[in-house]
């Protein structure tokens, strides 16, 4: 059966008016110096439905985030696309010399979905590494291809690239000037508050988020996220502390008991 036909109509409609919202922007790569259509998403056809506390904003209908990595499908030099023009000489030999010699042409769809956003995005860290690029710049990586598994569900692949990209941003945090990937100090801090909250590192994140609540030169805004999620993590805590509903209560008195013994027959 032909992918055509095994297609829906209704999923036919989304993909024409995915087409739509879409159009083409011409590209010079600056390692091959070839010519390339850069797909992209007008601006008229963004539709935010969400945000989360990690600031992965959630749309409907089209997702930019499907293409925010550009690829040239000449010599297999990929990055993030506000990172794309800005490559320094030795950069770009060492993409010609590593990247090229193993890339094979690839023609991609009009319409981007999730799994070929991950392949790009991965396509982008390869590079990245490969040029032995910021910490910073792997990170917000790491981060967009957690936020890729966080819409399919899948928790095992997501902690694990938010641990990169926490990693990644702690590094940025203590080696590189600001701002790190257009975020102030108390931003950074937040996020990486943040990253350690939704990676089960909660007693950390309360001294991260608790830099954001007591200083004077946060915003309000980023003050109140950071207040809202130490919070979060202190009922977290303190509902984590507490003895489940199923324990026997012969138990609990028989460990007050103990307790009681310990303190007077030191």
């Amino acid at each position: 059966m032909s992918r055509e036909i095994s297609l829906n109509p209704e999923s036919l409609k989304s993909k024409d008016k995915q087409k739509s919202m879409l159009y083409d922007r011409k590209i010079t790569c600056p390692v091959c110096e070839n010519f390339f259509n850069a797909r992209a998403i007008k601006k008229s056809s963004y539709r935010i439905t969400k945000r989360d506390s990690d600031f992965f904003i959630r749309y409907s209908i089209i997702n930019p985030y499907f293409y925010d990595v550009w690829v040239c499908d000449n010599c297999g030099y990929a990055a993030i696309k506000n990172d794309f023009l800005h490559l320094n000489e030795h950069d770009a030999d060492t993409i010609r010399n590593k990247i090229s010699p193993k890339w094979h042409r690839k023609n991609y769809p009009e319409v981007y979905d999730i799994e070929l956003a991950i392949q790009r995005y991965k396509l982008s860290l390869l590079n990245y590494y490969v040029i032995d690029a910021k910490a910073s710049k792997k990170a917000i990586n790491f981060l967009k291809i957690a936020w890729m598994y966080r819409l399919k569900n899948d928790n095992e692949n997501e902690i694990r690239s938010l641990n990169q990209a926490l990693d990644n941003f702690s590094t940025a945090y203590y080696n590189e000037s600001l701002p790190i990937c257009g975020m102030d100090r108390y931003t950074t801090i937040y996020l990486i508050g943040e990253l350690m909250r939704r990676t089960g590192k909660e007693e950390e994140s309360l001294r991260w988020f608790s830099q954001v609540v007591t200083s004077t030169a946060a915003s309000s805004r980023i003050k109140n996220m950071a207040r809202d999620q130490k919070d979060l993590v202190k009922d977290f805590l303190k509902n984590k502390s507490l003895p489940s509903e199923g324990q026997p209560k012969k138990i609990l008195k028989e460990n007050k008991a103990h307790g009681l013994f310990v303190k007077f027959h030191k």
